[in-house]
């Protein structure tokens, strides 16, 4: 089973940078579609972005079109997620997941894997 394991979260400054990365196991990572999710406290999870397993096509929520950019780099079986330009409001859980489904969907639904997630916190 295709396992996922992110990292690069932490404590950040309001418009200040993050990448967080999301590494994959056990199967190659270019099978799937691959997407971020966040989750703030008291919230529901939400789709940030999405990409497709060439690349060529990727997605992302208003709230972070034009500050986030999705990547991936299959030699590296590796997702990332730069965050520029950070918001309080940014501040979450984010998780990785994927679906085998040839699905750039920012719902929940589509998804089958994911991995256990990484903090990130904007704040002064």
């Amino acid at each position: 089973q295709l396992q996922l394991v992110e990292s690069g979260g932490g404590l950040v400054q309001p418009g200040g940078s993050l990448r967080l990365s999301c590494a994959a196991s056990k199967f190659t990572l270019n099978y799937y579609y691959i997407a971020w999710f966040r989750q703030a406290p008291g919230k529901e999870r939400e789709g940030v972005s999405c990409i497709s397993r060439t690349g060529d096509t990727t997605d992302y929520a208003d709230s972070v079109r034009g500050r986030f950019t999705i990547s991936r780099d299959d030699a590296k079986n590796t997702l990332y997620l730069q965050m520029n330009s950070l918001k309080a409001e940014d501040t979450a859980v984010y998780y990785c997941a994927a679906t085998i489904r040839s699905v750039c969907q920012l719902s929940v639904m589509w998804y089958d894997y994911w991995g256990q997630g990484t903090q990130v916190t904007v704040s002064s």
